[in-house]
């Protein structure tokens, strides 16, 4: 009796990481210039002991890639049309806001959890614009590869 596994051939699963990597900075540009405009770009860099905005974007493009990478390997069989790649990416942006804006960066900068602050509420919507972009330009990418 022989076993079979069926996987996804490498060459696949690594075009799609990588689409959910550039959907992911795609999206953290989008987030990073909200983040710019209403000051707490800093706040990331502080994660790094740093003051420095470009110590910030650094660090959020880094974060955007990891979190469009996972994804790519999570959501990416079923983000293949646009509306549920933008309900998924939007859902995916909303766990880590609850994740990092909540929980993980308030923890690394002595600040209180889960605070529902003004800058928590932006930071919500830059989350659900990130995720919705993410989401999107992943769609985008996927299609293009099948054309």
């Amino acid at each position: 009796m022989s076993s079979t596994t069926h996987s996804l051939p490498l060459s696949t699963a690594s075009r799609r990481a990588v689409h959910g990597i550039v959907g992911g900075l795609a999206g953290g540009v989008v987030f990073g210039l909200l983040m710019q405009m209403t000051g707490t770009m800093k706040m990331s860099a502080q994660v790094l002991g740093s003051d420095s905005i470009l110590a910030g974007w650094v660090l959020h493009l880094a974060i955007s890639s990891f979190i469009g990478g996972s994804f790519a390997i999570l959501f990416g069989s079923l983000a293949k049309t646009y509306v549920p790649a933008g309900i998924f990416g939007m859902a995916y942006g909303e766990l880590w806001w609850v994740l990092g804006a909540l929980w993980i960066l308030p923890a690394q900068l002595g600040l209180p959890l889960f605070e529902f602050s003004t800058t928590a509420w932006e930071s919500l919507i830059g989350h659900l614009l990130f995720g919705l972009v993410l989401g999107l330009v992943f769609t985008v990418l996927v299609r293009r590869d099948h054309d």
